[in-house]
């Protein structure tokens, strides 16, 4: 069923937005380092590694120079139309085809850079790793403004990244797998959506009983 409504609406939404992914093609090609599509190894369903599919948004030796996978806010390897695309989440797009292919869903856990998945539990992999990724999930939204909370903490940039959001996200995506259904997958897509456009909408007031935030991270996630 989830399959299913996958493939069509992928289908659907690449048919719909092909112009925007014209425009965004022909951009890239005169700016920036003249590259459209950047891709990058995720873990993905049962442990599987894919190739998952962006817009190019950053230096392409990115991983190599300072910051590594790390994208922080204001980042100096952001590319200047790439500023946008990533505010926009336009980048995020071409993740349609990962969904038409099957590598990816429309909700499910985001899916980790081989280095980040193992920063998650072993108990925390166990669940994550029988979820298809997805383009957007329960972490994904909670996390929406990851670089802003970054930049705001006031622990070590990647202290912060590994012992405190990883952990909890990793609980997040925990909690997505133990009540699953597809009512709760159109309440992702919908708040997804909306957060769009409200940049400060209290997203976990729309779910009930998710995991207890860290106390590092009670006043710069809602």
């Amino acid at each position: 069923m989830i399959r299913l409504f996958d493939i069509i609406f992928s289908l659907l939404a690449l048919l719909f937005l092909f112009p925007i992914f014209l425009v965004i093609s022909i951009l890239l090609l005169c700016t920036g380092e003249h590259y459209i599509i950047f891709l990058q190894k995720r873990v993905g369903r049962g442990g599987k590694i894919f190739n998952v599919f962006k817009f190019a948004t950053m230096l392409k030796e990115s991983p190599n120079l300072p910051g590594g996978l790390l994208t922080r806010d204001h980042d100096p390897r952001v590319l200047p139309l790439g500023g946008i695309l990533r505010k926009t989440k336009l980048n995020e797009l071409p993740q349609l085809v990962n969904i038409l292919l099957g590598s990816m869903s429309f909700v499910g856990p985001r899916p980790q850079a081989p280095e980040h998945y193992a920063l998650y539990t072993k108990d925390q992999q166990d669940y994550i790793s029988r979820l298809t990724p997805g383009l957007t999930g329960v972490g994904s939204l909670i996390f929406r403004n990851e670089e802003k909370i970054l930049a705001q903490s006031k622990y070590d940039f990647e202290f912060t990244h590994d012992k405190i959001i990883t952990p909890y996200k990793g609980e997040l995506e925990k909690w997505y797998f133990k009540n699953k259904t597809i009512l709760l997958n159109f309440k992702v897509i919908l708040l997804t959506i909306a957060g769009l456009f409200i940049s400060n909408m209290q997203v976990m007031d729309f779910f009930s009983n998710l995991p207890e935030k860290p106390k590092e991270l009670k006043n710069l996630i809602n």
